[in-house]
């Protein structure tokens, strides 16, 4: 590939990815020396409007993180360089992919410590809004988190999670239910990862902080869930977080709060224990839709324990 002609990795129209997908490989090599100075600008303009916001309703945690990554504030990181920081904190690493990854295998993923990690970025004129992540969500909005030894545990249980709902549908013999189980089963996990992961807020000793991704890497969402009097702010119940859907392409009207990382792991655990009781195969219908892709990756694994 000639780097010159392709020297960019923009979201939507970078070919190192394109030819990637083409040939099916999901876990590829950061192609550092094909990011072009506007990519780098990108980074720079992203992580110079977010740290003021970091620093005003970042839970402390994500702060911590931050310092320990050491990450650039005006080039798009180096993963072999934030690994080199991150591995030994709690043993997770980011490991590059191409694309959308399935999900029982972005849960086993997170069940082995890994996280997988878009490359590319968005472009600079669209700082605001990203329909799908970018290497900015990934590593300024995920993998500060990934340093806190007690959320990392909490990712881990979310991955085994995955591993209780393949087995549990493993043993249903009739096709069309063991489908519509698993879907019932998978769109209450993803609730429950986006109200808490992406989207989460926590309780702290100077109000309420954010944790979730999805609002540490948004310019404008960031304060609207801590000050706006448009969000709705509830404690976190399970019942409640599996049943509620969600849109992706507008600010968040409902929020949950967590109470600390310990009370995280603790729901996350209690969520396992739904799956096993059979109280998450009848969830409300909606949002999320439950691709193929999906379907099939947890119907793959389930294969795998019959």
């Amino acid at each position: 590939m000639n780097a010159v002609a392709n020297s960019d990795l923009t979201t939507g129209h970078a070919p190192f990815i394109e030819e990637a997908q083409r040939q099916g490989d999901l876990y590829i090599r950061q192609p550092y020396e094909l990011y072009s100075a506007e990519n780098h600008e990108t980074w720079r303009m992203l992580y110079r409007r977010l740290r003021p916001r970091w620093d005003q309703y970042a839970n402390e945690r994500f702060q911590a993180g931050i310092e320990s990554l050491c990450l650039p504030q005006d080039r798009i990181p180096r993963l072999e360089d934030v690994n080199r920081f991150l591995s030994p904190l709690t043993g997770f690493r980011a490991r590059a992919v191409s694309g959308y990854v399935p999900a029982f295998v972005f849960f086993d993923c997170l069940r082995n410590r890994e996280f997988p990690t878009t490359v590319t970025i968005r472009q600079a004129g669209r700082l605001d809004y990203l329909p799908e992540p970018d290497i900015f969500h990934d590593i300024a909005g995920h993998v500060p988190m990934h340093t806190d030894r007690h959320f990392a545990e909490t990712l881990v249980r979310f991955g085994e999670c995955a591993h209780t709902a393949a087995a549990v549908v493993s043993e249903i013999r009739d096709p069309a239910e063991r489908v519509r189980t698993l879907t019932s089963i998978f769109r209450a996990m993803a609730r429950f990862f986006w109200f808490t992961i992406e989207f989460g807020l926590m309780r702290s000793r100077d109000g309420l902080r954010v944790y979730g991704s999805g609002l540490l890497s948004s310019f404008g969402e960031i304060e609207h869930a801590v000050s706006s009097p448009d969000v709705q702010r509830y404690p976190l119940q399970i019942e409640w977080a599996i049943n509620q859907a969600f849109e992706i392409d507008h600010y968040q009207p409902l929020l949950f709060i967590v109470d600390s990382f310990d009370h995280l792991y603790s729901l996350v655990d209690e969520l396992e224990r739904w799956m096993k009781a059979g109280k998450l195969n009848h969830v409300a219908p909606g949002e999320p839709e439950v691709n193929e892709v999906d379907l099939r990756s947890f119907l793959e694994a389930a294969h795998l324990t019959l």
